[in-house]
């Protein structure tokens, strides 16, 4: 049983290592990251915005 693992294991591997390709999931990870900060500082700023008008009052 232990001596199927290994070629099936290894024959998957080879076969998403040919499908995919690291520059496009690399890439995916930091436009995601880049929106997600852009929306974070979007939101820190409506709120120190809301604290700071309502100081003010």
């Amino acid at each position: 049983m232990n001596t199927f693992r290994f070629p099936l294991s290894a024959a998957l591997l080879v076969l998403l290592t040919f499908s995919l390709s690291s520059c496009d999931a690399i890439g995916t990870i930091f436009k995601a990251g880049a929106w997600t900060a852009l929306i974070g500082m979007f939101l820190l700023v409506l709120l120190l915005w809301f604290i700071v008008r309502k100081m003010r009052r």
